[in-house]
C-alpha cells in the first residue's frame, strides 16, 4: 500500500488501555492474539518485534525503497513507535503486519501489511517493502504467496486491493507476477516530495486465488 495506515499522531493511544474487544471480553481469534508464523522454503514471516526497528530503519528509508511509498518513519525511535502501533492494531483485529526474514536469520529485511477496509475483512488492502539488496532474489514472491494464503484462508478476505505508483515499474511488475489484476488509474492520488503521482489500483479476488491454486495443484500432479 502506497499510503501507510500508520501515522505518528495515532500514538495518542494511552499505555495500558486495552482494545475495546478485549475490554468487553468478546472472542478474539488466534491471529489477533499473535500472528501465526508463515514459513516458506527460503523465508519466514513473523510478528514484528521492537528489536526490528533498527534493521527496518536501515533498509526501508533508502531513496530507492521509499521514493514511491508514503514516507516511512525517519528514525529508529519512529520505527519502534510504528511497531507498537502495529501490535495494538493487530490486537484490535483491524490490521496485520509481518516482518520478512530469511530462514536461518532473524533479521527483519522487509514488511508486509494488510489492513481492513470494511468491517470483517471482506475487503482489505495490502502493501509491502523489501530492502533493495534483496530485490530480484525471489524472496518477495515467496513471501507474497505466504501472505496471500494468510489473507484468504485465515482472515477470510474476499477482495484484496493494492495501489502502485505508475512510475514504480518494479512494484507493478511484482503485483502482476502474483496474479493481481489492474483495474483503473487513480489520478494524482499519492503526494511525494511536493509532487502528485498517479497510481494504478490492483486487486486479487479470493475466487481468482483459489482457481490459481487449483490449476497449480493440477499441473504439479500431471508432472
Amino acid at each position: 500500500m502506497e499510503k501507510m495506515p500508520y501515522q505518528p499522531e495515532s500514538d495518542a493511544c494511552h499505555a495500558g488501555v486495552l482494545p475495546i474487544a478485549m475490554q468487553l471480553g468478546t472472542h478474539v481469534s488466534d491471529w489477533r492474539r499473535s500472528l501465526p508464523v508463515l514459513t516458506g522454503q527460503h523465508v519466514e514471516l513473523r510478528e514484528l518485534r521492537a528489536s526490528d526497528a533498527r534493521s527496518l530503519h536501515a533498509l526501508l528509508t533508502t531513496e530507492e525503497v521509499s521514493r514511491f511509498i508514503s514516507p516511512p518513519p525517519t528514525t529508529v525511535d519512529g520505527f519502534e513507535r510504528f511497531i507498537a502501533w502495529a501490535l495494538r492494531q493487530r490486537a484490535a483485529g483491524t490490521y496485520a503486519c509481518y516482518a520478512v526474514t530469511v530462514r536461518g536469520f532473524d533479521t527483519a529485511i522487509g514488511l508486509f501489511q494488510v489492513r481492513e477496509m470494511e468491517r470483517g475483512f471482506g475487503t482489505a488492502e495490502w502493501g509491502f517493502a523489501l530492502g533493495s539488496s534483496f530485490w530480484g532474489t525471489g524472496l518477495f514472491q515467496e513471501s507474497a504467496e505466504l501472505v496471500l494464503e494468510f489473507v484468504f484462508e485465515t482472515l477470510g478476505v474476499h477482495r484484496l486491493e493494492a495501489r502502485a505508483a505508475l512510475l514504480n515499474k518494479r512494484g507493478i511488475g511484482a503485483l502482476r507476477k502474483i496474479g493481481a489484476e489492474q483495474e483503473c488509474i487513480l489520478r494524482q492520488s499519492l503526494e511525494r516530495n511536493g509532487q502528485f503521482l498517479d497510481q494504478a489500483l490492483f486487486s486479487v479476488l479470493d475466487s481468482d486465488w483459489r482457481e490459481s491454486r487449483r490449476l497449480m495443484s493440477m499441473t504439479t500432479v500431471m508432472n
